[in-house]
Formats: C-alpha cells, structure tokens, sequence
C-alpha cells in the first residue's frame, strides 16, 4: 500500500443490495438507501477536501456530486471553504459530457483526470468547464494522480464508484477505508455490476478489517478498514 504520506486519505462510500449489487443489469443506478443514509452519505461529502468518480458512474447516473444540505454548505462557507468538495472524474479518453450535471451544477473547482490518448477535441471542451489534468498513456494512472492531489492540498478523499475505478484504487492499494451500506433488496443479474470489478484477484486478496457495524432503517452500515498491503 502506498505511503499515505504522500496521497490523500481515501475513503469509498457505497450501498449495494443484499446480494451485493450496485445497480441494475443496465447498469442504472437504483435506490438501496434510505434518508438517513443519503444523510449520512451528505455529511461524509460536507467533511471530505475531494469527491471522486469514474466516468462510467457520470454517463449512467449523471450526478453533480454536490452537498445537498444548506446548513452544511453554510458550515463549509464559515470555514472559508467552497460550498462543494471539489469534484473530480476519472475519465481516461475525455467522454464526459459537456453538458453533464457534474460541470454544471453547483458552485466549487472540478478536475477530469485524462490519460494521454484521450482525443484533444474532448479534452479541449471539457477544459472550458473542468480543469484537466493528464496522468498514464493509455488509462489514467491513478498513484500518480493521488500524490497531485495530495500535492494541492486535497487530504481527504470521498470516492463514489464505480465498480471499475473501486477496482484500480483497490488493487493499486490505494484505499484506506470503505463504508458500504446493505441494503433490505435483491437485484440479481450475472452481469450487474458488484462494488468492485476489474479483473479480480487470484490470490493475496485484499484483506479488510470490521471498524464498525451499525443498523440503520431496514439495512445495515458496515466501515472497514483496509489491511491489505502491497
């Protein structure tokens, strides 16, 4: 696992179903959560520097990653704070959206980390509403792209998926802890995208650690913590 001298503290925050889906077999976002972990999931972004998402979460779900509570806007203002993390997409060939919620939602600074190969035109439009910032030839390379972030001041990291970008984070050993809400349903489906995918491990698995194990309406809040070292 990397130093986390030198990257941000990072957190993923996710609600799967009871048979561990994050979505639908169209890959569509469902509701799995109820109010008081939308709550919940509101203070995690109020208190994080960065929320972070892969581009595969912005073209299914469309979010703006904002905070949604006014009083918690206002407490981030009184600290001389944007009133929003700043927003990050992990998008390596530059197809977010010009139009994409995310960059037009909301005040605060947004980011699309792109790789080299992403295709200029893209990158030129996104860069009249996002900074970009280009790491890796082909896909993003996402430890040098956290030490930027650490170099910029960004200490606490939220991510919000998806399956893939949970993946690169988790097999690079660049996750400190993991907060997943089960919740009361089933989804089903072979192909229906689980908290993490990519090609998996074969062995030396990524080992977690029980921090806590809270009900909360009808589902159930487990914080890890990651152990596993690379």
């Amino acid at each position: 696992m990397q130093d986390i001298s030198s990257r941000p503290f990072v957190f993923i925050n996710a609600a799967m179903s009871a048979d561990g889906k994050i979505a639908t077999i169209e890959r569509k976002q469902t509701r799995i959560s109820g109010n008081l972990d939308f709550d919940r999931m509101d203070e995690l972004r109020a208190t994080s520097d960065a929320i972070m998402v892969g581009i595969g979460t912005v073209l299914s779900d469309n979010p703006s990653l904002t905070v949604k509570s006014a009083q918690r806007r206002d407490m981030r203002r009184a600290k001389g704070l944007p009133e929003n993390p700043v927003r990050i997409v992990v998008d390596s060939m530059g197809r977010t959206p010009p139009d994409a919620d995310i960059l037009k939602k909301g005040e605060g600074e947004r980011i699309i980390a792109v790789s080299e190969n992403a295709p200029q035109e893209r990158v030129k439009k996104l860069a009249e509403s996002a900074e970009i910032i280009s790491f890796g030839k082909k896909t993003v390379d996402l430890n040098k792209f956290l030490i930027e972030l650490k170099a910029r001041g960004i200490d606490r990291l939220m991510v919000e998926g998806g399956a893939t970008l949970n993946w690169g984070l988790i097999s690079g050993g660049l996750v400190d802890e993991i907060y997943t809400f089960i919740g009361n349903i089933i989804i089903g489906g072979r192909s229906s995208p689980t908290l993490v995918d990519g090609e998996g491990f074969k062995n030396d698995f990524c080992r977690l650690t029980l921090l806590s194990c809270e009900k909360i309406e009808d589902g159930v809040l487990l914080r890890w913590k990651v152990s596993r070292s690379k």
